[in-house]
């Protein structure tokens, strides 16, 4: 028998692809943390949702990953919507109690989660603070480098390797949105590519 949760897992899964994609073909800094933060929030609800399908206690790192992850974003497009230099002092300022936040954070879920993913999780939080900092550069090359290797991270958290118990050992879903973004930063790349000197590919500096 199908497990409900796993299929409203997926469901949001497709929602969450439909945001992630758009948001690393945007240009424009404010733009893409509104749609990062709304593609955040469906991810977070994800990850809800296949933790009651499969167990939470390997989930729990992701939900509260995809939770700061969703005030992160949605509280730089407020903060970039300003550009004054009070708004860009609240930024960086935002930024540093964001990292002290996702230390303090990840550790816990580390600890938390089972010994034998731990290293995993470990390896999730290196590569979330780099992409917490991408995300703040200007210019609209730190944000998708790091988004790569985060993806490539957090997909293997889909998988058995992270999964455990259950009945359903793959989140196939969870997989598809991680190499939705990294496609779409292929996709970025290869229009960048085409037409190197526009100047709208370039992200306003915070």
């Amino acid at each position: 028998m199908i497990n409900v949760w796993y299929v409203i897992a997926q469901i949001l899964g497709v929602i969450t692809i439909g945001f992630e994609f758009a948001s690393y073909q945007i240009k424009d800094k404010t733009k893409y943390f509104l749609i990062t933060g709304i593609g955040s929030f469906f991810w977070m609800a994800m990850f809800v949702a296949i933790g009651f399908a499969t167990g939470m206690d390997t989930q729990l790192s992701l939900i509260v990953a995809a939770t700061y992850s969703t005030v992160r974003n949605l509280a730089f497009y407020k903060i970039f919507s300003t550009n004054t230099p009070e708004s860009k002092e609240r930024g960086l300022n935002f930024l540093l109690v964001m990292i002290v936040i996702a230390v303090v954070a990840g550790a816990v879920t580390v600890l938390n989660a089972p010994e034998q993913v731990r290293w995993l999780h470990v390896l999730g939080l290196v590569v979330a603070i780099g992409f917490v900092i991408g995300q703040y550069l200007p210019g609209v090359h730190y944000v998708r480098i790091a988004v790569v290797f985060y993806a490539a991270v957090v997909l293997l958290t889909q998988t058995p390797i992270n999964i455990l118990y259950g009945d359903f050992r793959w989140n196939i879903m969870g997989i598809m949105i991680e190499s939705a973004k990294i496609l779409s930063v292929v996709v970025f790349y290869i229009r960048y590519s085409t037409e190197p000197k526009r100047p709208q590919l370039q992200f306003a500096k915070p």
